[in-house]
């Protein structure tokens, strides 16, 4: 051992320093970045670079067989000037979240409020009100075109046996498709429902006892004792539904393709059909990059919807201070 780093104690022991704190500090730091650099490699690799090359390729004319050609501003030009699909598809997306996001938060709020009323058999009921959460949603959307067919889905079976002449065309009418896809919606709410469910459950009891006190009737119970303690629940339905709803693709892949390709006779198929009808952003951008090669435009449309879901959360969380109530006031 070196002399220099060697003293003696006042009993003759030898006292060996310790390491200085800045090395035994970064000696720590390179324990826990070994261990998570699977991770940031990973994220590095699958998340950060092809955001940033998807940003260049967004300024760039980009088919996937040749080299980009920056072409400036030109896409986002095209996009919100020249295309009318572009509007289309924010409109049917826009569609979906303001119609069916709201829904399905009532559906499943109030599913769940039903279910915590039996006492027995809750467990049965509960398993099968979230049973259709865990069909795959292919699957589901394909059994929801044959429900819904307009000459032998059962739904219009059943409609023409109660007296209606002319049952809905339900994905075949464009004015009739989306209600399709917020019927599929309601029924896959399963996995809303459970998270309310919880969140009912967890309502403290007194609050009821004292609102019973005071006369305080069902409607009124609800309005300012389950609405409030369920807020934070709903808020955060409601945000994930908004960052689903603008994300929507599969349900309105399948339908539209199962509706194109029996309508069409050829192997083309119209996605959106009908009309453009279920032409959703996601399903527009998907085509563009992977039908129509189109990838410099896709990544616009990427970054376009990425800043605009961004906006929606902020405004929900920023106005989530008026109406969201927290147990204990933490925010």
């Amino acid at each position: 051992m070196p002399a220099a780093s060697v003293t003696t104690g006042a009993a003759g022991r030898v006292i060996v320093p310790r390491r200085p704190a800045r090395r035994r500090a970064a000696h720590r730091y390179g324990v826990v970045a070994l261990f998570l650099s699977p991770w940031i490699i990973g994220f590095l690799a699958f998340i950060v670079y092809p955001m940033f090359a998807s940003l260049y390729y967004s300024f760039t004319n980009y088919d996937l067989l040749s080299a980009p050609r920056f072409v400036g501003l030109e896409n986002y030009t095209f996009m919100f000037t020249k295309d009318p699909q572009f509007w289309q598809a924010m409109r049917n997306t826009l569609w979906i979240i303001a119609v069916g996001l709201p829904l399905e938060i009532s559906f499943a709020m109030l599913t769940a409020m039903l279910l915590t009323r039996p006492r027995r058999g809750h467990r049965v009921y509960r398993t099968v009100y979230f049973l259709p959460t865990l069909a795959p949603p292919v699957a589901a959307a394909l059994a929801f075109v044959f429900i819904l067919n307009p000459s032998v889905g059962p739904v219009n079976q059943i409609l023409k046996g109660l007296g209606v002449d002319h049952p809905p065309l339900w994905f075949f009418d464009p004015s009739t498709s989306k209600w399709g896809l917020v019927f599929l919606g309601l029924w896959g709410v399963g996995q809303t429902m459970i998270i309310f469910l919880a969140g009912l459950l967890d309502v403290p009891p007194h609050l009821y006892e004292a609102a019973d006190i005071e006369g305080a009737g069902p409607w009124q119970k609800f309005r300012y004792v389950t609405l409030p303690m369920m807020s934070p629940v709903i808020f955060f339905s409601l945000v994930i539904g908004v960052i689903y709803g603008f994300q929507y693709f599969t349900q309105a892949y399948v339908a539209s393709f199962a509706v194109a390709g029996s309508a069409q006779s050829s192997a083309a198929v119209n996605v959106g059909s009908p009309q453009g009808s279920l032409l959703f952003y996601s399903l527009y951008l998907y085509v563009k990059g992977f039908s129509n090669f189109r990838m410099g435009y896709a990544s616009a449309m990427a970054w376009v919807l990425f800043l605009i879901t961004m906006a929606c959360t902020a405004i929900l969380i920023k106005t989530s201070r008026r109406w969201v109530h927290y147990q204990g006031g933490f925010r």
